[in-house]
């Protein structure tokens, strides 16, 4: 089953890689070089226990490099060959103790959920995607600081869950597959859901990461044909988020991180609160423009 796992991640990188490739080489363009270092950082300090996607979210917001509701799709896009660099390499080291049910029907509930949130970023409101990012970027912001702090459930030592927590695991993942489209990442809620179920949560990551990875395919795939996203960003994020993955999986393989994390805690809420404002603005026009179409309307 493990092989399996493998070889599915491996023709599902080459695919995404492929389709990323042919979408820039058909609009002419490069990747843009401060996306390769932010790919390269970001990556980096994730597969040390940091986390991608909140930082990355925030340097995309603050420095208006994407529109807001492009910054979902686009990010999960350059972040995806990465993640599936990661998956192997999680796999590989630890998907052997794994429960192989838990491993593969988590990883096809997360897979069947971004394919389903796929469309709905494209067909939100901005004003949504941007109050569901300031959302998603509070929540990383407290699970940081959660973890800087010793406050992150602690875990058990089992590596199989019985049938109910396996059938909510499954359901949970169907509703993270979702939420990665909107840049909602699965880690730290699928960490702090495993971790209370009682598994250990070094074998939490092969689940994660694998899972992750497919959905991050499919889901990503989909955003390209859909052409809603900021090629040169996705393409320098992936260009810079490979080889940094790899250089912190086998040759720093740990560092302390607890300095670095509440530095994101601060940018991640700074973050937060200008999307939260930007979306109540939004919605507040929206609804004054709502207001003058039926007002004309009614005076006709």
């Amino acid at each position: 089953m493990l092989i399996v796992m493998l070889t599915l991640l491996g023709l599902a990188g080459l695919y995404f890689a492929t389709r990323l490739v042919r979408a820039v080489a058909a609009q002419n363009t490069w990747p843009k070089v401060e996306a390769i270092v932010v790919g390269a950082f970001t990556n980096f300090f994730d597969t040390l226990g940091v986390g991608s996607l909140a930082p990355t979210m925030a340097w995309l917001k603050l420095r208006k490099l994407v529109p807001d509701s492009r910054i979902p799709p686009t990010m999960l896009a350059g972040h995806t060959l990465p993640t599936v660099a990661q998956a192997v390499i999680f796999l590989a080291l630890l998907g052997v103790f794994v429960d192989p049910v838990l491993l593969v029907s988590c990883g096809v509930a997360l897979l069947v959920g971004a394919i389903l949130g796929a469309p709905l970023v494209s067909r939100a409101s901005v004003w949504l995607v941007q109050l569901i990012v300031g959302a998603a970027l509070i929540l990383a912001a407290l699970l940081y600081a959660m973890s800087n702090l010793g406050m992150m459930p602690v875990g058990g030592s089992a590596a199989v869950l019985p049938p109910l927590w396996t059938a909510v695991a499954i359901c949970a993942n169907l509703v993270f597959g979702m939420l990665l489209n909107f840049g909602v990442g699965n880690y730290s809620p699928s960490l702090v859901m495993f971790s209370l179920m009682g598994m250990d949560p070094r074998f939490a990551f092969p689940i994660m990461a694998g899972g992750a990875a497919l959905a991050a395919t499919a889901a990503s795939s989909r955003h390209v044909a859909i052409g809603d996203i900021d090629l040169r960003i996705a393409a320098g994020l992936a260009l810079g988020g490979i080889p940094a993955v790899l250089i912190a999986a086998f040759v720093v393989k740990s560092m302390g991180v607890e300095l670095l994390r509440w530095l994101v805690v601060v940018v991640v809420l700074y973050t937060a609160v200008v999307m939260v404002r930007a979306a109540i603005v939004g919605r507040r026009a929206e609804l004054r423009a709502r207001s003058s179409v039926v007002g004309s309307r009614a005076g006709t």
